[in-house]
């Protein structure tokens, strides 16, 4: 099927990617009284579009908007006071068929693969099976956390699983069913047929935060190592066997049983991949395949257990799996960490190739959703349609301006202030408001949001802003700009 020729007709394109649940069989996609379908339709109807104005938007439907980013499929489930309130599927599978998605179709959840593995590694702590504090090279058979010249880094699951370690390899990229696949330590080595680089230790463990998925691999193997057991073996008895998560699996590639039961991957335009899917023995980093109704039985595992109704985690070991490290503040063991209070939230996104996945939850409202799409083009749309969730049941405190960010908060002043680069060149961080706010030459002033990667940027432009108190680097197409701080 020519996916061009298919956009280039506007019923053809309604059909294909109508917004109306996907035909019901039973436990596929139920039907819900009138009033939560009204409750559905708002939200499917008004989607918040960034607009240029920061923290303005515009409505439009799903429908729309998955045509307008080329998107197949995309399968949903909110939490609301403690239970799965509805899960609904929109649009296809593949592109050359008629197969809808419905609320059991798998899709590869990308990094959060990784809070779940965590959740994993908890309930085998709580077992006495783990030691999050022990040397992970006690651990490991196959492969040793390499040296760094002389000196021997000291490892810990806790480090791994909250991206602390120091290590290298921010994430991966799969592999063709066609290729052939490396070994967990040719990957973590480096060495072929892996396609990413070895995963080392070059900044001092436990000093600071760096977005490892080569480490939450080497969590992986030492679990691996320990227990004797292959990984998807030790998830679905550790956790999804325990929990009834019948569809969720880390098996890669997909066994024949559930291929039937998966999504194809369109990264971009509609053109999907050769194979239907890329394959990741980074299996703890990358390689869940699950559906957003199973991975919000989850987080409302985790909620009971917050509260102490859990028959499963004991609550002190979600307490601490969801404290915030002392070297980093928005990040937990396996996941990351919003707000305070009421407000206070879990969550992580995911992406692999052609996939994409939002999940999120309120530590203490019963609140929560998960979204599932088949394309990266795709990506702003779960923002979007989160912004209408938040809205249709109150979230408190919940905005989303950009990809994972937030509003700058806390003590701002000591980055206002006027920086020069080399050929004298100006940049000013001023305060607006409470908000920082950049200015440069002659430009009005730019409203600067801070990422959860600790950059700022302007969700309308295509920059990014380093800042700390001395120096303030810039980066926009091309090699990055340094700017010494000058009053």
């Amino acid at each position: 099927m020519n996916y061009l020729k298919i956009f280039s007709t506007i019923t053809v394109v309604a059909v294909l990617f109508s917004c109306k649940e996907t035909k019901q069989t039973k436990n596929e996609n139920p039907r819900y009284s009138a009033e939560l379908e009204a409750r559905i339709s708002r939200i499917i109807s008004s989607l918040q579009v960034p607009t240029a104005i920061n923290n303005e938007y515009r409505l439009d439907s799903l429908h729309n908007r998955m045509t307008y980013f080329h998107t197949p499929g995309i399968s949903v489930a909110v939490i609301n006071d403690g239970k799965i309130e509805w899960a609904r599927g929109f649009g296809l599978k593949n592109l050359n068929s008629t197969d809808s998605i419905d609320i059991n179709t798998l899709f590869e959840a990308g990094s959060v693969s990784k809070p779940v593995f965590a959740l994993g590694v908890m309930k085998l702590k709580e077992e006495g099976k783990l030691d999050l504090d022990k040397d992970v090279n006690q651990y490991l058979k196959s492969w040793k956390v390499p040296a760094n010249g002389d000196w021997q880094p000291v490892l810990t699951l806790r480090q791994l699983l909250s991206h602390t370690a120091g290590l290298t390899v921010h994430g991966f990229p799969g592999y063709q069913k066609s290729e052939k696949i490396p070994t967990v330590p040719e990957l973590l080595s480096g060495t072929p047929p892996s396609n990413t680089n070895a995963v080392k230790v070059n900044m001092l463990p436990g000093t600071g935060f760096r977005y490892s998925g080569g480490g939450t691999t080497v969590a992986m193997l030492s679990v691996m190592d320990h227990l004797g057991k292959p990984f998807p073996v030790i998830m679905r008895e550790t956790v999804f066997d325990p929990l009834k998560l019948t569809y969720s699996t880390y098996e890669q590639p997909l066994p024949a049983d559930k291929e039937a039961m998966a999504s194809t991957a369109f990264p971009w335009k509609g053109n999907p991949i050769p194979g239907r899917y890329h394959v990741y023995p980074e299996m703890a980093a990358a390689g869940l395949w699950t559906n957003p109704t199973e991975l919000a039985t989850l987080a409302i595992e985790v909620q009971k257990a917050l509260e102490g109704k859990s028959s499963f985690y004991k609550k002190e070991t979600i307490e601490e799996m969801l404290t915030p490290q002392k070297v980093m503040n928005g990040i937990g063991i396996g996941f990351f960490l919003e707000s305070k209070g009421d407000s206070a939230r879990f969550g992580h996104n995911g992406w692999d190739e052609g996939f994409v996945a939002n999940f999120i939850a309120y530590k203490k409202l019963g609140k929560g959703a998960v979204i599932m799409v088949n394309s990266n083009e795709g990506y702003d749309i779960m923002d979007e349609l989160l912004r209408a969730i938040a809205k249709e049941y109150n979230w408190p405190d919940f905005t989303r301006t950009g990809r994972q960010s937030s509003e700058a908060t806390g003590d701002i002043e000591p980055f206002v202030g006027t920086y020069k680069n080399s050929d004298s060149t100006e940049i000013k961080i001023i305060n607006l408001n409470n908000k920082l706010q950049l200015v440069y030459q002659h430009q009005n002033p730019l409203p600067l949001v801070l990422s959860k990667d600790k950059f700022y940027y302007t969700p309308s432009m295509n920059f990014k802003v380093f800042l700390d108190k001395n120096e303030l680097r810039f980066e926009q197409n091309g090699p990055p700009k340094v700017f010494k701080r000058v009053n």
